[in-house]
């Protein structure tokens, strides 16, 4: 295990004609000027991806080994903490919009990301899924369509996971259960008597042993008090991660994590023992099984902070937002969204409209 510090600066690239800041152009290995159109390739890395130490970080933090500082702002309205870049584009927050002061930005040590999920689509392809999926909507607000048009309405974030690997073992106890079919008399509801085939189970005792690898077990590393991702589109294959560059997050606003590292593997051994009581189930076999009592051991634990790609859009309906989420990755898109009163309102009073002319000349016939 490599304990030395890793340095990896978040200071942008400029670009060697012009000067402006070049940008990572998603599905790629390269960074782009947006002005003159200059490219450069991203060195590709020679590192395999970091697995830290568990116990050390949990106990120590690892003595600031793997950490960096950087400019953050944090979002009084919904709790998420994102980096500031020098040509921050847009001083609102992601998840909620509300604005965010620059004179407010302070600097703040975090884990470094161990690995990153480079995005796969870009901003206008993201815009066209989100546009594509409102003008599908029945009874969208108008104001939801024209706020579709303005693609500066969707953005690309890297969103902060922990993930835990280690070796599980576990021993327990249980029943397994095997269906058997018996025939059954019954009266039916004519006061015939009749017969049916009905399933029943016997139980007999189980215990053993499992043990096994637990790979990449994703947890959340972020909370907001609204804007949370969904589980539906969080999915994302892991095995396409690279190790982290920090050229990879040029042009996109990064979260940094709000639910520590001990909270983070908290969730990860809840997650383990549902892994535990699976593996225990199939060990049991037969047709169903009871797991009564498990007893689970952890060892050579490990972790990556890890930064995921998601595009975020916000829209604001009579007092309310609504977030929808486009994965960077594979474009899936979910979110909640609003509906028209009026809309449903003149569709409603049109029905029963044409249900009173239809009545009116059916008694006139």
């Amino acid at each position: 295990m490599e304990d030395s510090p890793v340095q990896e600066s978040l200071q942008k690239k400029s670009c060697v004609n012009c000067g402006a800041a070049l940008t990572y152009a998603p599905g790629t290995t390269e960074l782009n000027c947006g002005y003159c159109g200059h490219t450069e390739q991203i060195t590709p890395s020679e590192k395999n991806l970091q697995e830290l130490a568990l116990e050390k970080y949990l106990n120590e933090m690892g003595s600031q080994s793997h950490s960096e500082e950087i400019t953050m702002l944090h979002c009084k309205n919904c709790g998420a903490n994102q980096h500031v870049e020098e040509n921050y584009k847009s001083l609102h927050c992601v998840y909620c919009t509300m604005p965010l002061i620059i004179e407010d930005a302070y600097k703040e040590d975090w884990i470094l990301p161990g690995a990153v999920l480079p995005f796969q689509i870009d901003q206008k392809k993201a815009h066209l899924i989100f546009k594509k999926w409102v003008n599908g909507l029945w009874f969208a607000p108008n104001n939801l369509k024209k706020a579709a048009i303005d693609p500066q309405n969707t953005k690309g974030l890297y969103c902060p996971y922990w993930t835990f690997d280690a070796q599980l073992a576990a021993d327990y106890t249980g029943q397994r259960g095997d269906y058997y079919y018996v025939t059954v008399s019954y009266t039916n509801s004519k006061g015939q008597r009749s017969s049916r085939r009905e399933r029943r189970t016997r139980w007999s005792p189980a215990s053993g042993s499992i043990s096994g690898f637990v790979d990449d077990t994703l947890i959340k590393a972020s909370k907001q008090k609204s804007g949370i991702i969904p589980k539906a589109v969080a999915l994302w294959d892991l095995k396409q991660l690279q190790p982290f560059d920090s050229s990879f997050l040029a042009g996109f606003v990064t979260e940094k994590y709000t639910i520590p590292l001990k909270e983070g593997h908290l969730e990860a051994n809840k997650e383990a023992r549902n892994i535990a009581t699976r593996w225990a189930c199939r060990d049991i076999g037969g047709d169903t099984q009871r797991v009564s009592s498990i007893n689970m051991r952890l060892r050579d634990e490990t972790f990556k902070h890890i930064l995921l790609p998601m595009f975020v859009s916000t829209y604001v309906f009579k007092g309310k937002r609504y977030n929808f989420f486009v994965n960077g990755q594979t474009g899936a898109l979910t979110g909640e969204r609003p509906y028209s009163f009026w809309k449903i309102f003149f569709l409603v009073l049109a029905i029963l409209i044409v249900i009173s002319i239809i009545v009116y000349v059916s008694k006139d016939a």
